[in-house]
């Protein structure tokens, strides 16, 4: 097998939503994969910390603070950052909310916030980036989908619209850019042990009901999702457009 096919020294990776959890977990693997990595949140103390986290790896990280739901905030600063930095030439959409509740209560305000944080962003950022990259021919766009654009639960019904739009979006970016030399694809976790999911591993109940559900048998570690992003982030994906990789434990193989 040629190894270097998942080589990304020379490549620059934007990961919105990084300071923490997936986000930051994706960006520590694609800088072991040989990336230079830019960091992308609202918060700068979060961001400065999870920066300084990768001089424990011997691997550094840039900051770049802006709001993905902000359509010209986030044109304008990753067009400043491509004037001044070079190019961005990964850009793995991670930026995400949730909010927990029956849909016949559900307030609408949530449900605006989480399609503006979940598929605005992902337009925001995927738009002001393949502009730099279909002049250079090229580029490498990763959307942070989820098993829930697969699936649905109680209580969380717009944030798998939310999930499954971003799937949709994707092959929608692969359609439109592939013949600039694009690859775009999504990465769908199923349940993993991060912040966003707190509140459902700290409950003994649900724990033994995804245990039971899922084919692994437990819940997923960040880590174990680093090869499928190396994978679609680098020359080894050249042909593979469009598609979404599920790294769920088999839970959608299944009944």
């Amino acid at each position: 097998m040629n190894y270097e096919l998942f080589d990304l020294k020379g490549r620059r990776a934007l990961i919105t939503g990084s300071s923490q959890g997936i986000g930051l977990a994706l960006a520590k693997g694609l800088s072991a994969a040989g990336a230079e990595i830019v960091l992308n949140g609202r918060n700068t103390d979060k961001l400065r910390a999870a920066a300084a986290s990768f001089g424990n790896d011997g691997h550094r990280a840039r900051t770049l603070a802006f709001d993905v739901t902000d359509h010209e905030q986030t044109r304008s600063c990753i067009d400043e950052f491509e004037a001044q930095s070079g190019p961005i030439d990964i850009l793995v959409n991670n930026a995400g909310i949730q909010h927990r509740a029956p849909l016949e209560d559900f307030p609408s305000e949530a449900f605006e916030r989480l399609m503006t944080t979940n598929v605005a962003s992902v337009f925001n950022a995927g738009q002001a980036v393949a502009r730099h990259m279909i002049t250079r021919g090229r580029g490498k766009i990763v959307n942070i989908c989820s098993v829930q654009s697969a699936l649905a639960r109680p209580g969380i019904a717009p944030y798998t619209a939310s999930k499954g739009a971003v799937v949709n979006l994707t092959k929608g970016m692969a359609t439109d850019w592939g013949r600039h030399g694009l690859q775009c694809n999504g990465l769908a976790p199923g349940y993993f042990d991060t912040p966003l999911n707190a509140a459902l591993v700290a409950d003994p109940e649900f724990s033994a009901w995804l245990e039971k559900r899922t084919p692994a048998g437990r819940w997923g570690r960040v880590e174990e999702l680093v090869g499928a992003c190396v994978f679609l982030s680098s020359e080894a994906s050249s042909f593979v457009n469009g598609t979404t990789i599920y790294v769920d434990g088999g839970i959608t193989a299944c009944l």
